[in-house]
């Protein structure tokens, strides 16, 4: 991208350069000498313009800092015309080679100051309605999508109220003796109730999240070689700390699903979570089966959408370190909470 935005700027200039020697080419100087004066104009034009670009416009402009905007946007025009006073006079003398006597510095001054301002102003003018178009596009394609997620969500609580329901009725027709079943079936509700209800929000206390992750692993506890060891260790849980809803759950489900089970080696999953004035360390690590079923194989998808939330959530506040070989897996997030 910074390549191809180099590439546009320079095609930008050189067309710039080309109308200024042709189409305001002064009939009484030979064609060199043209090239040679816009060129000059060039420079100092170019100067400017990325002069307000970078700083003008976003630190004073866009600010609403307009009187120092005004300020320091003419004195850079001011000191680039009185900079090509001297260039013009040297040209005229080591390059033209012409009699610098009837030499003007003020007429040179002047016009120097008025077609750096005009062309400094109509190009900056351009840019920023381009980018004034961009940025109105860009909020409307959010818009757009914000309306088409509102929609989908909609559309996606059906499922689960009626998937909730769904598991009330079933939990009443289970036999009673069977206990197992039927606490795990109230396990799962709970869970159910907490993505329907309560995750509908920016930040939500980590005890709660703690308590969604025990019931996760308390049911695939049940589904796993009972031989496979796992352990969910907290440290420093309060109610002061707040995290983002479901942010860890679905590394926590990785390991799960790629736990497999060796008996030539310990089998585990060790999941370790670390609070202390606001910081967060959450680690897990587990073995691997040596053999996955090529359609199981992750696609991937789930850890990046946590990567890209965590960098929309968090950002410049986590780091994340993941690490895999060939028999075992392992993740580490640090993350300041506030």
């Amino acid at each position: 991208m910074k390549n191809n935005k180099a590439v546009y700027h320079l095609a930008f200039w050189l067309l710039a350069y080309i109308f200024w020697i042709f189409i305001f080419r002064n009939s009484t100087l030979v064609l060199t000498h043209s090239i040679t004066i816009q060129f000059c104009y060039l420079i100092f034009i170019a100067g400017n313009y990325y002069y307000n670009s970078f700083f003008t416009v976003p630190y004073l402009l866009n600010k609403k800092r307009y009187l120092l905007f005004g300020i320091f946007f003419f004195t850079g025009i001011l000191l680039g015309a009185l900079l090509r006073v001297p260039v013009s006079f040297l040209i005229s003398k080591y390059l033209f080679r012409v009699n610098t006597a009837a030499f003007n510095p003020y007429s040179v001054f002047f016009d120097s100051f008025i077609n750096i301002l005009f062309w400094v102003v109509i190009i900056l003018a351009l840019k920023l309605i381009i980018e004034k178009r961009n940025s109105q596009r860009y909020i409307e394609k959010i818009e757009r999508e914000k309306a088409e997620n509102e929609l989908n969500f909609l559309k996606a609580q059906f499922n689960p109220h009626f998937l909730f329901n769904s598991i009330n009725s079933i939990y009443a027709h289970i036999n009673k003796s069977n206990k197992t079943a039927r606490d795990m079936l109230l396990v799962f509700s709970e869970m159910l109730r907490y993505q329907l209800y309560e995750c509908n929000v920016e930040r939500i206390e980590l005890d709660r999240e703690i308590n969604y992750i025990r019931n996760y692993i308390s049911l695939q506890k049940s589904r796993i070689d009972e031989r496979i060891t796992v352990s969910f260790c907290v440290d420093g849980s309060n109610g002061n700390i707040q995290i983002a809803p479901l942010i860890l759950i679905t590394f926590i489900e990785n390991a799960f699903k790629y736990v497999g089970f060796n008996e030539a080696k310990k089998n585990v999953i060790e999941i370790k979570l670390q609070c202390e004035n606001g910081f967060l360390r959450f680690s897990i690590y587990n073995t691997k089966d040596l053999f996955v079923n090529p359609a199981e194989k992750s696609s991937g998808l789930g850890i990046a959408n946590v990567k890209r939330r965590l960098e929309l959530l968090y950002p410049d506040k986590h780091l994340l370190a993941i690490k895999e070989t060939e028999t075992d897996y392992s993740i580490t997030l640090e993350c300041l909470t506030f």
